[in-house]
């Protein structure tokens, strides 16, 4: 993690957790991480797969420069990137791993600003398929943020956080069956 922002939303989620694979909704408390609250936003899993923002920060509702709150994470990327975001956000609901990925957006007036993402899960009443808490901050400050009208994200990379190497994406399957982590042991065969 290279931003000031994704650094300490980790460190505040991983203090959370504890020895659990993610911390409670209700254990989060918004005045801990008051100076990145801005960065920050709570996206709810839902059964669509829309992935809608529960609660948004007023710098993220800034790249679009309107409240984003209720409108699906992946309407902020562009089209042929969703399926890699969505693809993300599954990787952190399934494997309850963090994930930091690269974006980028075209500011008004053509100006390219990198981006860095950070989302983390989080159980909700025990549902460990529930919501995802994450940041999205640029490594400098942009001052036109404030007027909004970004391009929509582009999607650069991801990592799985401690992982060894970056995760390729595949699009998820598309399949009404839940998926099944089968494991063989060619020994008892």
């Amino acid at each position: 993690m290279r931003n000031k922002v994704s650094r300490e939303l980790f460190a505040y989620w991983d203090a959370l957790r504890g020895a659990r694979a993610a911390p409670e909704r209700a254990c989060f408390n918004p005045g801990a991480i008051s100076a990145i609250l801005a960065d920050t936003f709570l996206i709810e899993v839902d059964a669509e797969g829309l992935f809608p923002l529960r609660v948004v920060g007023t710098r993220v509702n800034a790249i679009r420069g309107a409240e984003l709150k209720g409108t699906s994470f992946l309407d902020l990327w562009r089209q042929e990137d969703r399926q890699s975001v969505h693809a993300a956000l599954v990787a952190v609901v399934d494997g309850v791993a963090p994930l930091v990925g690269g974006a980028r957006m075209r500011a008004p007036g053509d100006a390219q600003v990198d981006l860095e993402f950070l989302l983390l899960p989080m159980r909700h009443f025990g549902k460990t398929h529930s919501r995802v808490l994450g940041a999205i901050s640029p490594a400098r400050a942009v001052e036109w943020m404030a007027a909004g009208g970004a391009s929509p994200l582009e999607f650069l990379s991801m990592r799985i956080v401690d992982a060894a190497q970056a995760v390729p994406l595949q699009p998820p399957a598309q399949s009404s069956r839940r998926p099944r982590l089968v494991i063989s042991n060619p020994e008892k065969s």
